[in-house]
């Protein structure tokens, strides 16, 4: 019995070994494959951009007054020539009085009253002089005749009715300057809830320099202004460009002529159109993620029929893809499944159970895709997402998806 004791510890110890070399053997990583496939494929740069109207038109007050109320509204339609306000001169309102300063007001009415009647009171004198020295001059005529008085005795008679006369000139004018006096206080104690003096002048028409639409009214109601306020701004609704900011990178890929669809702006499908320039001044803008980005702007016009995007209005939102380049037929892959292996790029193919490293030749990526020159052929099965685990000659498994 001593023997088949012996082959029983026997085939147990190889049973025990081969469960170990079992349990060291390779086990096959499991991955996703994807088929290499003919297909379109473009080449874009997207970014977001809004809508503006091509030629705008600020109409301005060309110089200072009082507006009266604008009556158009956002949206209205206007002719060239078409009346927009008018400018009059600024009404004046006398200040609200105090009790301290209408009583100081009224006392100072009092004595330009008085002032008045004096200065008539004068005037009345003077004129009584004047009288006088009217008929003295009658009376001493007629004794020089006579020689009853001296030629010299008559001259003087002439000079003082002369003097008297030139008084009564001089105080009627100071009674004008007293009535004004008048007036003057009397403006003062008006109140602004009574009186609003408004100067008679010259009023300006301000009329639209071009026929289009309302794009905004700067201001409604009426109210003083200054020369070079805005007070509507006018433009060609239907006469849409599109401003795209992108990188200065970017821009430098793009010229005029070069195409651009436009999406996500609400419509029910993307609009076409294409660059009309890009300026050539970039400028500074802080991302949301605070980096310090150099773009440029980029200037396109909608290619689309009008009746497409006749809803479209100044300042919208859409997106930009500028097409840079785009084939019908190409061999693509996902752009994941290539690495840099030997200064090139390499995927991983399924050979049987093993992965197998290719070298391949790339020609256009976008980001989610990679054109195949060469390397591979059509429906042949590769790693989506290749990682450290996977190298040349790794056993393989498809990867269960659900």
């Amino acid at each position: 019995m001593g023997w088949k004791r012996w082959l029983g510890f026997g085939l147990l110890a190889l049973v025990v070994v081969l469960l170990v070399l079992w349990g060291f053997r390779p086990q096959p990583v499991a991955v996703e494959f994807v088929r290499a496939d003919l297909g379109p494929m473009r080449v874009t740069i997207e970014e977001e951009g809004k809508t503006r109207v091509k030629d705008r038109f600020v109409v301005h007050a060309p110089l200072s007054g009082y507006a009266r109320r604008i009556s158009l509204e956002v949206g209205d339609h206007v002719n060239a020539g078409q009346l927009v306000t008018i400018l009059e001169p600024q009404p004046q309102r006398s200040p609200v009085l105090d009790p301290r300063t209408r009583a100081e007001g009224e006392s100072r009415l009092r004595r330009a009253e008085n002032a008045v009647v004096e200065a008539r009171a004068r005037v009345d004198a003077a004129q009584a002089d004047a009288t006088y020295w009217n008929g003295q001059i009658q009376r001493i005529e007629s004794l020089v005749k006579s020689g009853d008085l001296s030629r010299e005795s008559l001259d003087r008679a002439r000079a003082e009715k002369d003097r008297t006369h030139a008084s009564v000139d001089a105080l009627r004018k100071s009674v004008l300057v007293a009535e004004s006096e008048v007036e003057t206080a009397r403006v003062v104690l008006h109140q602004p809830y009574t009186t609003e003096l408004r100067p008679k002048g010259d009023m300006v028409r301000v009329t639209s320099p071009v026929s289009g639409r309302v794009l905004r009214v700067a201001r409604k109601s009426e109210g003083p202004v200054q020369a070079g306020d805005a007070l509507v701004e006018l433009g060609d609704a239907l006469a849409l460009e599109v401003e795209v900011e992108v990188l200065s990178a970017d821009a430098v890929k793009l010229g005029p002529q070069t195409r651009v669809t436009l999406e996500r702006w609400g419509g029910p499908k993307p609009l076409q159109g294409q660059v009309r320039y890009v300026e050539p001044t970039a400028f500074t803008k802080i991302s949301a993620l605070g980096v310090e980005e150099q773009r440029a702007r980029v200037i396109a016009d909608i290619s689309s029929a009008e009746s497409e995007w006749d809803r479209l209005g100044d300042g919208y939102r859409v997106e930009a893809s500028f097409i840079l380049w785009e084939q019908d037929r190409v061999l693509r892959i996902p752009a994941s499944a290539l690495f840099r292996w030997n200064d090139g790029w390499a995927v991983f193919v399924r050979d049987g159970e093993m992965a197998k490293r290719v070298a391949v030749k790339v020609g256009h990526r976008n980001g989610l895709q990679a054109e195949i020159l060469e390397g591979l052929a059509e429906s042949t099965e590769i790693v989506r997402h290749p990682d450290d685990t996977i190298e040349d000659g790794t056993l393989v498994t498809p990867r269960d998806l659900k």
